[in-house]
């Protein structure tokens, strides 16, 4: 087999198996005779383990993704994986755009982790492609991000929170509420201060009839952007891909990490909304969205604690405060 593990430092977050692990995962997939011939870690994945695969029986490879162990995942990320896995149903609207699953364990008895096995999308990871286009064409990719937008987010859901698991809520400030807590519970656990966070769950408790404005669960995808979709090589940039939909959940696609990215600056990005329509512009809309923009933050400095970013972690502080003077 060519084996070609992401060399990475003992204690970083992510953590390669071995060649035979993977062969062991590719045969209770694909069959007992299934033999390995390549497996190639993917760089673009910074939370699982992803490879892609070749074997000597299939037409073309496939994508192995491995999750952390059990012991290493925040209880903010309870299992995305399967989060993902139970979603699939939901993405109908952008089936085309999605991966197939080929196979899933949750058995955790080859490695003590969890896997699920995809089909591989053709295409380039738009980080890598778009910049090969004139900037005059980049409007197109954002006005196609509006549409995957907001065909995902007209699919309601039976309840608020992760699609799966125990994040299940029925009203949309518990399933704020609890997400604010866990993240605020995984800051600490960390050893970093978390006074911020638990001042935005009192907050939110506090004024919980502004959350509850929300009654309809709407499909979130969590962590769609750029960087989670591939373009087709064409002419002008068309996506051909969209990838790791863990973070699904049921609540407000305000709160979407979508919408905080299309809103960011006012550059190309600003055709999204051409495609995805206005944004709700009431004095609640902009309170809640403060809220959302903490809960980001949160979950910001949890992935940079991860990354060893420590200035980076710093200056969430800073920008939560910012986010705490608005909403107070």
């Amino acid at each position: 087999m060519e084996f070609r593990p992401i060399p990475r430092e003992p204690d970083a977050f992510q953590q390669s198996v071995t060649a035979e692990v993977i062969q062991a995962m590719c045969r209770r997939a694909c069959g007992s005779t299934v033999q390995v011939t390549s497996a190639v870690e993917l760089g673009g994945d910074m939370y699982n383990t992803t490879y892609r695969t070749n074997a000597n029986s299939l037409d073309a490879p496939v994508v192995l993704r491995i999750t952390p162990a059990p012991e290493r995942q925040f209880v903010s990320e309870h299992e995305l994986m399967r989060n993902e896995y139970a979603t699939v149903p939901y993405l109908a609207p952008i089936a085309d755009l999605i991966p197939r699953v080929l196979f899933a364990d949750w058995s955790q008895d080859i490695t003590g982790r969890d896997w699920i096995v995809q089909s591989h999308l053709d295409g380039a990871p738009a980080p890598d492609r778009l910049g090969g286009y004139p900037s005059t064409l980049w409007p197109g990719c954002f006005a196609q991000l509006g549409t995957i937008a907001k065909d995902v987010h007209a699919v309601q859901g039976p309840h608020f929170g992760h699609v799966t698991g125990p994040g299940c809520h029925p009203t949309w400030s518990a399933a704020v509420v609890a997400s604010l807590s866990a993240i605020a519970d995984d800051v600490s656990s960390v050893g970093l201060d978390a006074a911020d966070v638990r001042k935005v769950v009192d907050l939110a408790l506090e004024h919980r009839k502004v959350l509850d404005e929300i009654t309809e669960p709407r499909l979130l995808t969590g962590d769609l952007w750029t960087v989670n979709t591939m373009l087709a090589a064409a002419p002008t940039p068309v996506i051909s891909g969209v990838l790791d939909l863990d973070r699904t959940l049921f609540g407000d696609p305000a709160a979407d990490w979508t919408i905080r990215m299309a809103s960011a600056k006012q550059d190309e990005r600003t055709a999204f909304w051409d495609t995805y329509g206005p944004r709700a512009a009431t004095s609640a809309d902009a309170w809640r969205a403060l809220v959302y923009e903490a809960r980001h933050l949160g979950a910001i400095r949890l992935e940079r604690h991860r990354l060893h970013n420590t200035d980076g972690v710093h200056s969430t502080y800073n920008s939560m405060a910012t986010v705490l003077r608005q909403l107070t």
